[in-house]
This record gives C-alpha cells, sequence and structure tokens, in this order.
C-alpha cells in the first residue's frame, strides 16, 4: 500500500476547451491519483504574447467541470511552476510536446520529479479560432 497519493500537474491557457485537451488531461490523470491543472491567468498570457478568447474564470469553470480534474489553481508567473511542485508534492509534470525539453529543468531543484511530453493532439485552439476568422470572413464576402 501506498503512503502518499501520486499527484500529476498540468500547466496551459486551456482556451475554448477541445478533444485534444480533454485527451491530455485524462492521460495526465492515468498517471496518478490527482490532476492538478495550473491555469494561466490573463495578465500571464499577455506577458508571454498570448490573448486567450476566454477569460480566466471561464476557463476555470469549464476546467473544474471536467472529470479528471482534481484542482485548478492560478498561474501567474513562469516560477509558479516550482511554486507548485515544491507545495502541493507533486510527483509528475506533464506538458504537451510542443513544449519538449522547455521544463527539464525543474528536475534540477526536483530530482524526483517526473517531467512527461504527450503528444500534440490533432485539434488546437489556434487551428479553431483561425477556422472561425476564415468562415466569418467568406461570410461577410457573401453578404457583400
Amino acid at each position: 500500500m501506498r503512503d502518499k497519493e501520486k499527484i500529476v500537474m498540468v500547466a496551459g491557457t486551456f482556451d475554448i476547451v477541445h478533444e485534444s485537451h480533454i485527451s491530455m488531461l485524462r492521460n495526465a490523470r492515468d498517471l496518478g491519483d490527482k490532476l492538478v491543472v495550473m491555469l494561466s491567468t490573463d495578465d500571464f498570457n499577455i506577458e508571454k504574447g498570448k490573448k486567450a478568447y476566454q477569460d480566466y474564470n471561464t476557463r476555470k469553470f469549464v476546467l473544474e467541470a471536467i472529470r479528471y480534474v482534481d484542482l485548478v489553481v492560478p498561474e501567474q508567473t513562469w516560477e509558479d511552476k516550482a511554486l507548485y511542485i515544491d507545495m502541493l508534492g507533486v510527483d509528475i509534470f506533464a506538458m504537451g510536446d510542443d513544449w519538449r525539453g522547455r521544463f527539464d529543468n525543474l528536475k534540477l531543484k526536483f530530482p524526483d520529479l517526473k517531467v512527461m511530453y504527450f503528444p500534440r493532439g490533432v485539434t488546437s485552439t489556434t487551428k479553431i479560432k483561425e477556422e472561425i476568422a476564415r468562415d466569418y470572413q467568406e461570410e461577410n464576402k457573401e453578404q457583400e
């Protein structure tokens, strides 16, 4: 019998949640007993040069409704990853493979931490936004 629950943490913006997000969350949850999602705040997204379509509270509300997610915490700075890993006793930190290698340095501070990268899904929020913009432009051309 294990003494401690295995805690998995993922981080991201999770704007316009879609099937690739759900798949990643399910796969991450399957790695442990609890899944913590670090959700980028609106201000942190601006600092990263990103703008989410949905605000932080909406994205948090959606994530909290997903059965694989046990806890949603705000990510306000790059340093928050280490803060939450330490504070929550995270065992596994997982991200999409578009971030491959970017967080391996966490293992220097937390030698027992396992850092994993999941394959990117077929759907992405960027693709969804581009398709909506394209459809909108085509619709407006037809009306001219």
